[in-house]
């Protein structure tokens, strides 16, 4: 059986809290390579940014979002190194695994959803 560290906590994913899982990522991954769960776990990492992705839409109540906004949200979790073009790269993915209906335009630098049901429920 496999005990997960605390600091691998199940809100942080809900909450959109990247960072802290980006610590226990490098804090354990020793121990999660060693369980065989490493890859798993790097999926909540897919989740937890579709989260925070969607606490955005939400405060911003609009389905044309300027992708600057998603950069803003990352470098507020202290992700300082991220950039608009990786920002779009990782929406461009939740797009592509259906986390979030919609399309960027590349010519406005927005990420357009769709105004029912913008981040579908996720599935196992």
């Amino acid at each position: 059986m496999v005990v997960l560290p605390r600091v691998l906590n199940p809100r942080n994913v809900k909450s959109g809290d990247v960072r802290l899982l980006n610590k226990a990522f490098v804090q354990y991954e020793r121990f999660f390579i060693g369980a065989g769960i490493y890859l798993i776990l790097e999926k909540l990492k897919s989740v937890a940014y579709r989260n925070l992705f969607k606490k955005v839409f939400l405060i911003k109540q609009s389905h044309q979002l300027d992708i600057a906004v998603f950069t803003k949200a990352l470098k507020w979790l202290q992700m300082e190194d991220i950039d608009t073009d990786e920002t779009e790269c990782l929406l461009a993915n939740m797009i592509y695994e259906g986390k979030i209906k919609g399309y960027i335009s590349h010519s406005h630098k927005k990420l357009v959803v769709s105004k029912k049901d913008a981040f579908p429920p996720l599935t196992a």
